[in-house]
Order: structure tokens, then C-alpha cells, then sequence
């Protein structure tokens, strides 16, 4: 494979998808500038294994994307996939997603020392400090727990925490406690007569939006989330 091309893999259920792309285009792609699908996708194929040749077959791109449109499958890879970066592209993106991580710290932790924030030229000190590993793909609120964890042995923090009750439908429930664990920590469980989960989930106060969006997200606008009291600890 020459230096200008690259693989965009997603794994869907149990299958690995691949296209092969221009990197800087599909870079430019993925953080959601207009580029013409045509120009950055090398070769009209979906491939299991771009570099064996492998191709997946149409009946299976039907299976799992609902579509054998090369271009749509594409763009659906590369969004949502991971992209083999150069060395510049992971450091940009890298430093993209630890901006996000400092400014979220910033905005919902404080210094029980002083009660306030503490600034994010500090935060950005410590994550140095503590060699945090921050990956350019993963979601800030999947990342932010670990990462305050990790600064806590260094930087003293105190997280503005709000306790949530959410509610998920029986025929949600399988996928439900993946999604709300990532997002914070479950303290009380249990399940309703019809097979509905009630959960009361402690999370970061600035992630109660996200909360909101994923549980409407899972649960196509069936699920229930409500705010029982919001707290600093």
C-alpha cells in the first residue's frame, strides 16, 4: 500500500469492514469538512481485509448497512470508524479530543482547597504530568471518568456529581447497561414487573445532557431519565 493511501476499518456486530481511502482527504472527511466521497475513497470496493484483497460481498452489505452503495457505505466507515492516521493527523486529533477532555474537567470539577475551578492551563499541566493516554477516538464522556481518576493522584479534584433516575423499556434493556456504565456509576438497580430496568446512575453534572441524548438515542425517545438531586462529592 503506497504512502497516500490508507484504511478506514469498522467492526459491525461481528464482521470487519475496510475501504480504502486518501488519508488527508478522509482526515479532512471524518472532522466533517465538505470532501467529495468520490475523490477520497480509493477503489469502488468494501473490503474484510483491505490488504488481502478480501471484498465483502453485496448480499452482506445489504445485511449489515441496509445498502450496497459503495460511497454511502463509505462515508458510514469513515465517520464512524477508525481511520489509519499519519503521525501528524493522531497528534491534531489527540490534541482536538484533550482540549474537549480540559475544558469538560474544568467546567464540572473544582479544587476543594480554594472551592474554585481550577484553570485549564493547570488540568493540561497535569494530564502531561500524569502521562495520561487519551485516544483520538473514543467519546469525551467515555474517557473522562478514567482520566479524572488518574489526575486525582496529582491535582486534588472535586467532581459536581447529579444522581439520575432512568428508566429503559424491556426491549432496550440488553444494550442499556453498556451504554449508562460508560457514562457513570450505577447505584441502585432494579427490574419492573414488565420487564423494565430502573437504574439510578451518578454522573459528572456537565454529562447529564448526554445522558439525555444517549438514553433517547437507545431507546428511540421510549426511555425515562429524571434528575433526583444535583451535588458536589
Amino acid at each position: 500500500m503506497s504512502r497516500k493511501q490508507a484504511i478506514a476499518r469498522l467492526k459491525v456486530r461481528d464482521k470487519k469492514f475496510e475501504v480504502i481511502v486518501d488519508p488527508d482527504k478522509a482526515w479532512l472527511f471524518k472532522k466533517g469538512e465538505q470532501v467529495d466521497i468520490h475523490e477520497l475513497l480509493l477503489g469502488e470496493f468494501v473490503y474484510y481485509d483491505a490488504r488481502r484483497g478480501l471484498k465483502a460481498s453485496e448480499t452482506e452489505l445489504k445485511q449489515f448497512f441496509k445498502t450496497d452503495d459503495v460511497y454511502e457505505i463509505a462515508k458510514y466507515i469513515i465517520k464512524r470508524g477508525e481511520l489509519q492516521l499519519t503521525a501528524e493527523q493522531r497528534r491534531e486529533m489527540i490534541e482536538a479530543k484533550k482540549r474537549q477532555i480540559v475544558e469538560f474537567i474544568s467546567r464540572n470539577c473544582i479544587d476543594p482547597r480554594t472551592g474554585l475551578p481550577h484553570p485549564p492551563k493547570r488540568i493540561e499541566l497535569a494530564i502531561e504530568n500524569a502521562k495520561v493516554s487519551i485516544d483520538p477516538f473514543k467519546p469525551v464522556e467515555v474517557q473522562v471518568n478514567e482520566v479524572i481518576k488518574a489526575l486525582a493522584r496529582i491535582l486534588p479534584l472535586k467532581i459536581a456529581k447529579a444522581l439520575v433516575a432512568v428508566k429503559i423499556p424491556p426491549q432496550y434493556v440488553g444494550k442499556a447497561y453498556g451504554v449508562l456504565s460508560k457514562i457513570g456509576k450505577i447505584i441502585r438497580s432494579n427490574y419492573l414487573s414488565d420487564g423494565s430496568w430502573s437504574v439510578e446512575l451518578e454522573v459528572p453534572a456537565g454529562l447529564q445532557g448526554t445522558l439525555v441524548e444517549e438514553v433517547a438515542k437507545m431507546t428511540k425517545g421510549k426511555g425515562e431519565v429524571r434528575i433526583i438531586k444535583s451535588a458536589t462529592g
